[in-house]
Parts: structure tokens; sequence; C-alpha cells
């Protein structure tokens, strides 16, 4: 037996074992499975804002008919038809009431007779304006995993993660969602329960930075004068007001110019990208749900990529990239938070930004602030942050080669810090767009310089995990390093998450040091 099997034979007492001994893209990979899947469920829904004919082909609004025929109803049967429908839904979400009274307010202009209504009647009217969504009736998938900010009541051995996950609903709409687990001792891995009323976070503004909102504009191509008079009048950093201000302070001369109502519009479309969003403290992460709440991320916000980031006075932050998706265009945004309970969200600006999957690195490298990105579609690549907050042209440190990968490839996730080198996961895109995972090792120091490559693939899809809403994938958005392993959660087929595991010494053996991307050639980065 080879010393690469019996070290994964030591992992399998719960687990499927599945070796390859070579680059054969035929089979599953090195790393172990564990016996254990998060699959979606329908019950997990929030409450959204629904407006009678909104949502049709033909747009025509049916909200005021439909306020004055709830305003018709008499005191006991409005009293009725909200106490039951207070019973019916009061279990299944934070608070009902108060959403019902804040969906009132936000229709609140379609009343005519405002002061008629009664507390009780504008409760019922804001039932009446709400519906539930089902946030992964459709799948669960592309999960990231860190160390969770509570390591309380735990036993020798073992560490709280906080996951990230992937949600997908009716219209193929993303959002990001939570679990709690607890890995060890050994290879025990335990997801705790997920059942309870969801809350989505309520979103508040947040501070704004003239660089991002700049660089946003330059992105799009939006330099003009009316843009360069309110980034004028801007501070570096400024709030809504601030903002509103600058605007109103346009010369009327310019505001006749043919693109400046457009501009406008722009301007505050690119503002809107950084905001916050908070949840109350007893509402437990596995309840918490990051919404969709920008135009720039209607139809979704996907793969978020979470990692925890120790700067350079030794203080630890969680960051988060993740793509937001309007229809039509997509855009990188980054989560921040120090507790997981308020996020701050921003633009990623500069050219490396400009396609899905960056992943930051967990600490500054020589000073810099280092990202992976695949700004060509095709090549996974290093950027390093200038001093305008944009991410630099990427050095190409990984193109497709292999049989397994020759379509694109990726990263999956942050790259981990070992001994022997920043461990770095990718995906590849093989034929019949099969999504497996591999593995490179980059210079701890010089991480544009690819020291080792695993030959061949660490996870492949097998014939349990290979059917689903998207078939043929196995995908992950970040794993975790514990008591020498590899925790690597994964999204299996866009609709289900499994987890897999791998001795870091077995898989650091694994690799070829002289097959490595480049032949060992360090590729220069851009310092500021």
């Amino acid at each position: 037996m080879t010393e690469r099997s019996e070290v994964t034979r030591e992992l399998s007492v719960t687990q499927r074992s599945e070796v390859t001994s070579g680059p054969s893209m035929t089979m599953p990979g090195v790393a172990t499975r564990l016996d254990l899947t998060l699959a979606p469920d329908p019950r997990r829904v929030i409450v959204k804002l629904f407006v009678p004919g909104e949502d049709a082909a033909l747009v025509r609004t049916r909200a005021s008919a439909l306020i004055e025929r709830i305003a018709h109803l008499d005191d006991d049967e409005t009293s009725r038809l909200l106490a039951q429908t207070l019973q019916d839904f009061g279990g299944r979400h934070h608070d009902l009431e108060a959403t019902f009274r804040h969906h009132y307010d936000l229709i609140r202009h379609r009343v005519t007779r405002s002061s008629d209504l009664s507390p009780t009647a504008r409760l019922l009217v804001g039932a009446y304006f709400s519906h539930e969504y089902a946030v992964e009736a459709a799948a669960l998938c592309n999960p990231s995993m860190v160390a969770h900010p509570d390591q309380t009541a735990l036993a020798t051995g073992q560490l709280r993660v906080a996951i990230s996950l992937r949600q997908i609903g009716e219209g193929h709409l993303s959002s990001i969602g939570f679990a709690t687990a607890v890995l060890g001792p050994h290879t025990d891995l335990t997801v705790a329960d997920r059942s309870g009323p969801l809350l989505a976070g309520r979103h508040r503004s947040a501070p704004h930075r003239r660089d991002l909102l700049a660089a946003g504009l330059a992105d799009e191509g939006w330099d003009n004068e009316v843009s360069a008079t309110v980034l004028g009048s801007l501070p570096e950093r400024f709030d809504d007001e601030d903002f509103e201000r600058a605007l109103g302070r346009v010369p009327a001369d310019l505001l006749t110019r043919p693109t400046a109502q457009r501009t406008l519009e722009q301007l505050r479309r690119t503002a809107a990208d950084s905001y916050a969003v908070t949840f109350p403290a007893e509402v437990p992460l596995h309840q918490r749900v990051l919404w969709p709440a920008t135009p720039s991320e209607s139809n979704g916000i996907e793969d978020a990529r979470l990692v925890r980031f120790v700067d350079d006075d030794g203080e630890a932050a969680y960051h988060a990239t993740y793509t937001a998706y309007d229809g039509r265009n997509i855009g990188a945004r980054m989560l921040s938070t120090s507790d997981l309970q308020h996020f701050e969200v921003s633009p990623m600006r500069g050219p490396a930004a400009r396609n899905k999957g960056m992943a930051l690195f967990p600490r500054t490298v020589g000073g810099r602030h280092l990202a992976l990105c695949r700004s060509d579609g095709e090549t996974m690549g290093l950027s390093t942050l200038d001093g305008q907050g944009r991410w630099q042209h990427p050095v190409p440190l990984h193109t497709p080669r292999r049989s397994w990968e020759l379509i694109q490839v990726g990263n999956c996730g942050s790259p981990l810090e070992t001994d022997a080198g920043w461990l770095v996961l990718t995906h590849g895109v093989g034929p019949m767009r099969r999504y497996a995972i591999g593995a490179l090792l980059l210079d701890l120091e010089q991480p544009d310089r690819v020291i080792a490559e695993l030959p061949g693939v660490l996870l492949a899809p097998d014939d349990t995990d290979r059917d689903g809403y998207v078939p043929n994938v196995v995908y992950s958005c970040g794993g975790l390093l514990h008591a020498g392993n590899l925790w690597l959660p994964y999204g299996a087929s866009d609709t289900r998450v499994g987890f897999a595991t791998i001795a870091l010494t077995t898989l650091v053996h694994a690799m070829d040091q002289r097959g490595a991307s480049g032949g060992g050639r360090r590729n220069r980065v851009g310092r500021t």
C-alpha cells in the first residue's frame, strides 16, 4: 500500500475513500468525502414586499384598488383577518407585525384615506402587500468555511466554524445564508440545526469612499463634467446627505447637457453600491440572510468567498468577496464584518475586478493586499490593491493546461497559509462543462511564484453528486485547515452541499514540485 493510501485509510472511519494515483480526469480525486450532506430546505422563507400587478409582463399596478377594498372592511373583519394571518404565519418569521408595518410604510403614498385607517387596518394592508419567498427552494451550493468568532464550550480538538452558503430560490435569485458547524475531534464534522425563522438584514446607509466612486464611474465610462463636478465637491469619506448636497450643487448650465440626467442616475446607482446590513444580536447566524439590496444586485448575489483576515496590527475581521448580478451585468463586491452581525458592503474596482471569483489573501504579504482573480475569464491571476482602492492588472499564475481544466481555471476560495506555501484550491472546467477541484502551492514570500501543483484532481463529481440543478459540478468557495487536515465544503451540481477532507501532509506529498505551472518562474506583481 502506498503512503498516500495509508493516510487516506486512517481518515475513512465513516467516510467514502477515493484515491487516484495519477492525473486521470475520470477518477473522483484524492480527497475523502464525508457522509454528510446539506440539502436545500423549502421551509426556509423570508417575507418580501408584494405589489399586485408589478410582477406581470404588462405592468399595471393594482395597489390603490386593493387598498380601497381593504379600507371598506368593517373593524371586526379587519381584526379577524389580521389575527388569523398572524396565527398562520407569525411562527415562521421574526416580528411579523414589524414587517407588515414596514411594508405599509412603503406603499402608504397609495392610501387616500390614511387618516381613516386604524393601526389594525394598516397592519392588514401590510399583510396584503407581503409574500413568503423560499430562499433555497431551488438549490443550496458553493459554500465557504472560516473559524467562527465564538469558540466557547468546545472540547479539545474541536473548532467551531461559520459556513457561508449560496441560496437559490424562485427565478434563480441568489442570496447568502449561513450555517454553523463544529470540526473535530479527529475527522468528525457536525452541522448545527438550521431550523427557525429567517430574517433578511435591515439595509442601512454606510460611509462612502470618493476614490471608489470615482473608480466606478471611470470603469463604466462616466467621466464627464457633471461627474467631475460632483466628485470635486465631495470629501474623501462622505455619507448620503453629503452626496445629495453635492448633486444639488451641480450648476444649471451643466444640467442642460445631453448626458446630464443619465450621469446623475449613474452617480446614484454607483454610490448605492456601498451600504450596510445589520441583524439583531438575538437572531442566530443560521437565521440571517443577506438579500440583494441595490439595483446592481437585483438578480442575485452569488458565491461569497469568506475569509478571516488578520491585519498587520493583529486585528481580525471577516471579509467576503461576492458577485452582484443585475440580469445583464456582473460586479465584484466585498462584505466586511467583525462579528458576522453588522456587515458593510463596498464595490471592488479596477482591472482585476471585472470578472467573477476574486478571493482575498488572509493577510498582507510584504505590506501588500493581494487577491486571486480571473479577469480574462479563463486564467487564474494575482492582483495587488493600489493606493486608490483599485485592483491592478493581474499577473498570470495558472493557465488551462490539463485535460480536466482546458476550458477555464479559477480559484475555490482564499489561499490557506501552510509551512509549505500558500495552498490554493482551484477549479477547472473540462469536457461536458464538468467542474473539478485541484490544488496549487504558491511561495509564501513571493506568491506570484507557483512552486507545486497537484497533478490530478483533488475532487471531481462522482455518481452520488453529479446530478442536480447544474449537473457535473463540484465547486467550493473556500476551505479551512484544522488539526492537520484540509476541510473542504463543496457544492454538488449546484444543488446540495457536501464535505470532504484530506490530511495536509498527504496533499502536499501528492503535489508535483517539478510540474509547477511556469516551472517555478516568478512573475512580477506591481507594488504600491
